[in-house]
């Protein structure tokens, strides 16, 4: 029995042919280079994102909520009264270049800094170690929040870490020695050296009116 071969043949010389408008590319994806250094962070293009790096780990934060921006609002605020009737200590946010070490570079969403009369702070590496840092939690961040940075934090011996967690409406707070954080649910307070510290922070109202609920 004779067996016809039906394949069309194969031509040594043939030319491909290319379908209008359809570009085709063959090989292999390019990858972005690893940050690993503070120089390679402070390098990037601005996107729109927060960059940090954490003791050598480059991580992006998205933009955050609005419920996140109000909390931050709320307690910025409070924060700024609690300050008033002395010059040495600002509040500030990010975007922010906070470097504590060699490969740390972090970015608090808010963050007190001392800056003692005299001084003259020129750029992000005059700030130093912050008096108090507060990182508002968010689905992409949960982790790395009360992770890395919280032992960053603490290492580089800020005095006061605020995690604040919008889905428990409750702030834990930190400072260098803990093992275990402080839970506040209730009224926050913050004592600073030199200030005229008002009232504490109601909580449960702050977290209402960021919620809506």
């Amino acid at each position: 029995m004779m067996v016809v071969d039906s394949r069309p043949p194969i031509l040594g010389n043939a030319e491909l042919l290319l379908i209008p408008g359809v570009i085709q590319i063959m090989g292999m994806p390019a990858l972005s280079p690893e940050i690993t250094t503070i120089a390679q962070l402070l390098a990037l293009p601005d996107d729109g994102m927060r960059h940090e790096l954490l003791d050598g780990v480059h991580a992006v934060t998205p933009s955050p909520t609005y419920a996140h921006q109000v909390m931050l609002r709320e307690m910025e605020h409070w924060i700024a009264e609690s300050l008033e009737g002395q010059d040495r200590f600002q509040v500030l946010w990010s975007p922010a270049d906070i470097v504590l070490g060699p490969r740390t570079l972090v970015q608090p969403d808010l963050f007190v800094v001392n800056v003692p009369p005299g001084r003259q702070v020129k750029s992000w590496a005059d700030v130093g170690i912050p008096l108090l840092a507060v990182e508002v939690l968010s689905p992409a961040t949960a982790t790395r929040d009360r992770g890395a940075k919280r032992r960053i934090y603490q290492q580089a011996g800020v005095a006061e870490y605020w995690i604040v967690d919008l889905d428990a409406r409750l702030v834990e707070r930190w400072r260098p020695e803990d093992t275990r954080p402080e839970i506040v649910t209730d009224a926050l307070e913050w004592e600073v050296p030199g200030s005229a510290r008002r009232s504490p922070m109601d909580l449960p109202s702050v977290f209402t009116k960021a919620l809506g609920l």
